[in-house]
């Protein structure tokens, strides 16, 4: 598989964020004009079930908007937010977020990540993440990504783990869900030193994945 690049987009601090794109996924900066795609599929109680980061209710519209602006507003502060469409048909299924950046440490976290349920337990995930681990890790000269998940979303906790992210703890009572309950998150990062190892594993696992 090859990491193709098909536009670079110059941001803050001339930190260079491209179009990257796979075999099975293809993620590219979000803008507004993707907006009122993304509305409807985002509208989806089994995507928000665990981080309630939107409410399916009647001010969803309102909460979607904040939300995506916010995504839009990380390319100010030298972020990205991707959308990310599946190569056989170019539909939108999700979207993930590059954020968090500290260039001095050399280290970033990836997260904000969403699919549609359709395309859950499938390569897609897989790949995205190879493309973004890949990019930061070789291409920027990283040292570190971290990841962090609400601790009652184990789902994504064991999808982080089988891509080969390392569980480092637990940071109690972190933070407050929009439904005004509280979540602990668990932190999990992949460094420098194990991504020829990860990388091997996340190739074997996408070339197997298929759709």
């Amino acid at each position: 598989m090859t990491l193709v690049s098909t536009q670079v987009v110059p941001i803050v601090d001339h930190l260079m964020l491209r179009f990257l794109k796979g075999k099975h996924v293809y993620l590219e900066p979000a803008t507004g004009r993707h907006r009122e795609s993304i509305r409807p599929l985002a509208k989806d109680e089994r995507i928000w079930e665990f981080t309630k980061t939107l409410m399916i209710n009647d001010d969803y519209d309102h909460q979607f908007d904040r939300y995506f602006n916010e995504a839009l507003d990380l390319v100010h502060i030298g972020a990205q937010a991707f959308v990310i469409r599946a190569v056989k048909d170019d539909r939108i299924i999700g979207m993930t977020r590059m954020f968090n950046i500290e260039r001095k440490d050399k280290r970033l976290e990836i997260g904000h990540t969403w699919y549609i349920p359709a395309v859950w337990g499938k390569v897609y995930n897989k790949e995205c993440k190879l493309l973004l681990l890949r990019y930061v890790l070789e291409t920027l000269g990283f040292n570190r990504v971290e990841f962090r998940v609400a601790h009652q979303n184990v789902r994504s906790q064991k999808a982080v783990a089988r891509i080969g992210g390392v569980k480092e703890g637990v940071l109690r009572r972190f933070g407050i869900r929009n439904d005004g309950s509280s979540r602990d998150t668990v932190v999990f990062s992949v460094i420098v030193d194990e991504w020829p190892e990860t990388k091997k594993k996340l190739l074997e696992m996408v070339a197997a994945g298929g759709v």
